[in-house]
């Protein structure tokens, strides 16, 4: 970790307000997993090329989030299954910050993210009726949208670093100490840093993208809200899932801890 606080402490910062013009919330985005020591060296790469976000002069920030599905689960099943056109809805609370959105977040079969978001009125579990009001106007479910009928189904935390390139024009965020809640249950993925690239255009080169691609970092999607439920609750469709768990246990080997929470 030491490492890891002496590269970020490296790049020059950018403010939240600074960021806004590269704010991509229609974009293209591509997702890999690595371990925290390769993520130390692809850091030290790019200092020179990338601003980091500073918030009340930290570069490393504290996210929660609260994710919903239908009683079905329709939005974890269209993921498990490859659907393209797929959404998810979360409150996702920026706790450095102070802010909260609830954010729909959709992808479409040209694999193009858009994001659609409004201040939450609360960062607790239920929805207010504005809240409720906002997520009509932008889906079209087939049955009366309620606390009740889209409740929650996962919570999460992690960190996250966000890098600006210096002309502006892509994103990256990094997660790390991501830990994933059911009722009785929750699962830490330890070591692993969750990297996502976000560009206008479909996968663009650049000096990040060409660094993952020499330490042999391969494009993969991951969803923390699909992986955290399939880790929590193996009676949970996941066949077409197993390869990646499977894969993440042996990669991270130890690291991915799954306690009860009569051990919290």
């Amino acid at each position: 970790m030491s490492q890891f606080l002496s590269a970020i402490q490296q790049f020059d910062s950018i403010s939240l307000s600074q960021m806004d013009s590269v704010a991509l919330l229609n974009r293209f985005d591509v997702k890999y997993q690595l371990p925290e020591s390769k993520l130390i060296e692809v850091l030290q790469s790019i200092i020179k090329q990338y601003y980091i976000l500073e918030i009340n002069q930290s570069r490393i920030h504290n996210y929660n989030t609260i994710y919903y599905d239908t009683t079905e689960d329709s939005m974890y099943t269209s993921h498990h299954n490859g659907k393209l056109n797929r959404l998810k809805i979360r409150k996702r609370k920026y706790t450095d910050s102070g802010l909260a959105f609830l954010e729909i977040k959709r992808k479409n079969n040209k694999r193009k993210t858009k994001k659609l978001r409004m201040v939450a009125e609360n960062d607790n579990e239920l929805f207010t009726s504005n809240e409720l009001d906002f997520l009509k106007q932008n889906t079209n479910f087939d049955f009366k949208l309620s606390n009740s009928t889209l409740p929650v189904k996962n919570t999460n935390s992690f960190k996250r670093i966000t890098l600006v390139n210096k002309d502006l024009s892509e994103r990256c965020t990094i997660d790390i100490n991501v830990t994933s809640f059911s009722k009785d249950k929750k699962v830490e993925l330890n070591s692993m840093a969750i990297v996502e690239v976000k560009q206008s255009s479909l996968m663009a080169k650049t000096c990040l993208t060409q660094k993952l691609k020499t330490i042999g970092a391969q494009q993969q999607g991951f969803s923390k809200y699909c992986i955290g439920r399939a880790f929590l609750e193996p009676d949970l469709k996941q066949n077409l899932f197993k390869e990646k768990l499977n894969a993440l246990k042996k990669e991270f080997n130890g690291n991915i801890r799954l306690i009860s929470v009569t051990n919290l």
